[in-house]
């Protein structure tokens, strides 16, 4: 369907965003299952369609009005005050802390080899260089994080003391603070050795010189284009510079090191041999940071799509083959720009299909509604988020707002220990009959929290639904994907009710 038969998709409401501000309307009761596992994969040829309601959690025995629906909006609740330890404590996580040891040590270093107490480092400047290049990059390599989870989750589920397995989820789930840091610190290594040579120029070869300086120059652009405002506003920008710039800044990096390890001062000649400059460390770092770099693009594929519109502000897309939960999918129109990340929604590794919501919020996804395509662009082995941790827990909570649904419904369908709140806007009109679908098949009322934001007039006391529920439901843990503003409130709260709980990243 062309764009000029389909009326531009609007944008999400407040309220349909759940982030609308309101008394809470009513109290909640919950019951909770029996510990026995239910059958959580039923005949996947049912028609999703016939779904006509979604299970909720039992209310008291007030019952919903008309009236509700034209409650006039209360005055907005003046905002509690959160103590600065606690904002200290989520401004200073994981990720800052990570990046904090990383480009300390390397500062440390840096200090040392400037004042001449660490030959090492003043010899081999170039080897770390690239090896700081190399680790920011595996630690962005998705072949290397999902293993990594593989092994965390295989070895550590359920059995090792709670904050054991809490620091794991939080250093998985920020392993950006490494990758940032060692990024940031071979920029400032590369300075250093570009300063050197240039110390040196009456040795040096003029071309070492100028490479050196564009590498730098490369580099440090590469690096500006991720810096969060530019990543969460401007995504393309960041995606085109910190890609195509980063690109171009490997082959510099190759260049620079080519001549560095070639060139003779002593003689002021090229040295030629090739096994002499195989034996050089920084060749066997940059060829490390050569393949992490090309490996997850092997995996990438145009695949047919079904692209499914329940309303002009979501489009639903089903891809084929099922996939375990906790993962996220890269989609695009083009094999290598304009990638975009939506958690994927799956009923498990033997389902015929795994699906992503992709609400209307930019070009993009505003493109997928006026104009569905037939296939898309995406990397066939997909990358863990933070849900991909839920199996090292024994109970936990996945809570939700608008859209979040698609990274958060896949855990809860999979394991019957996890609690969905899911906070949104007329949700089956919205989203349609296939989510629906997902959730009354796999989810019993005695783990579900449905609450249309548009129909009870704004938001709940989140934090009040997740303290009792918490409690309730014995978890161990909350995962939170949200805005900005309704995962700042809740991990503010859940920090100051002493609750362990991890939010969204806009980190990837």
């Amino acid at each position: 369907m062309s764009a000029t038969q389909r009326d531009a998709a609007p944008a999400y409401s407040e309220a349909e965003k759940g982030t609308m501000d309101s008394e809470m309307p009513r109290r909640l009761e919950f019951a909770y299952p029996k510990d026995e596992k239910k059958d959580l994969y039923p005949d996947e040829k049912k028609d999703l369609a016939q779904v006509s309601a979604l299970p909720v959690a039992e209310l008291t025995k007030e019952k919903d009005t008309p009236a509700a629906v034209n409650r006039p909006k209360p005055a907005p609740k003046p905002k509690k005050k959160v103590s600065k330890w606690i904002l200290w404590q989520l401004w200073f996580n994981t990720y800052r802390k990570l990046f904090t040891i990383a480009f300390s040590l390397n500062m440390i270093g840096l200090g040392l080899a400037a004042s001449g107490h660490w030959p090492y480092a003043v010899k081999y400047q170039g080897a770390i260089v690239t090896a700081n290049f190399n680790f920011a990059i595996l630690m962005r390599n998705e072949i290397f994080g999902r293993l990594l989870y593989l092994f965390v989750n295989t070895f550590f589920a359920k059995w090792t003391p709670l904050k054991w397995r809490l620091g794991c989820t939080s250093v998985l789930q920020h392993l950006g603070g490494i990758h940032s840091g060692c990024a940031v610190s071979g920029i400032a290594w590369l300075l250093y050795q570009v300063i050197t040579v240039y110390g040196q120029r009456p040795f040096e070869h003029t071309s070492l010189l100028v490479i050196g300086v564009i590498t730098n120059i490369t580099v440090f652009l590469t690096a500006c284009a991720a810096i969060p405002w530019v990543r969460n506003t401007h995504h393309n920008v960041f995606e085109r510079h910190h890609r195509f710039v980063g690109w171009t800044g490997l082959f510099l990096t190759w260049s620079f090191t080519l001549l560095t390890d070639i060139w003779e001062p002593a003689t002021q000649t090229w040295n030629l041999n090739g096994v002499h400059f195989v034996r050089q460390q920084n060749f066997w770092f940059v060829l490390g940071m050569t393949t992490f770099i090309a490996l997850p693009w092997i995996c990438t594929r145009e695949v047919p799509v079904d692209i499914e519109l329940p309303s002009p502000k979501v489009a639903i897309v089903r891809f084929r083959r099922g996939m375990q939960q906790g993962l996220l999918g890269r989609i695009s129109r083009s094999a290598v720009k304009e990638y975009h990340a939506f958690g994927i929604i799956s009923e498990g590794t033997h389902a015929k299909y795994h699906y992503l919501i992709c609400g209307v919020q930019g070009d993009f996804t505003r493109s997928l509604v006026n104009d569905p395509p037939k296939t898309l662009w995406t990397r066939e082995l997909k990358f863990a988020g933070v849900s991909n941790t839920s199996t090292l827990y024994k109970r936990g909570i996945r809570i939700c707002t608008g859209t979040g649904i698609g990274a958060a419904l896949s855990t809860c369908i999979q394991s019957p220990y996890w609690y969905l709140i899911w906070i949104g806007s007329d949700q089956e009109k919205t989203f349609g009959p296939t989510i629906s679908g997902l959730i009354h098949r796999h989810i019993e009322p005695e783990r579900l929290l449905l609450w249309d934001s548009k129909v009870r007039g704004g938001r709940p006391d989140t934090m009040k639904i997740l303290s009792e529920v918490y409690h309730s439901w014995q978890a161990e843990v909350v995962f939170i994907t949200s805005n900005y503003i309704g995962n700042s409130e809740m991990m503010q709260g859940c920090k100051e009710a002493g609750i362990p709980c991890f939010g969204t990243l806009w980190d990837f």
